[in-house]
């Protein structure tokens, strides 16, 4: 059940950042409103993850994955740049977040 908090939070915080960018500086009261409640349930979710899963583990999973996927929608729908770097960089996050996975794993 952890884990399915813990991805919920995830989803959760991947549509409020992303309903930040449409909120057009939280102007839009539409996208403002899922900003408000999306970061709200995330870290609601996030903190019942938190009863069975390590802070250092969750909190890395959370914010790495999100990062990574919110880097992926700006590339693919907001048409931001994809150079090398970024994508390294992404690579990266991805990495760590596999290993801090596995390290809470005994591996």
């Amino acid at each position: 059940m952890n884990a399915f908090f813990l991805a919920a939070a995830i989803l959760l915080e991947i549509t409020a950042t992303t309903a930040l960018k449409l909120s057009n500086g939280l102007t839009r009261p539409g996208p403002a409103g899922v900003v408000v409640a999306g970061y709200a349930a995330s870290f609601s979710m996030l903190s019942l993850a938190l009863r069975g899963i390590d802070l250092s583990t969750a909190y890395a999973i959370w914010s790495g994955v999100g990062t990574a996927i919110v880097a992926a929608i700006g590339i693919l729908w907001f048409g931001e740049a994809a150079g090398a770097w970024k994508l390294l960089s992404l690579a990266l996050i991805i990495v760590g977040v596999v290993g801090l996975h596995l390290a809470g794993h005994g591996a």
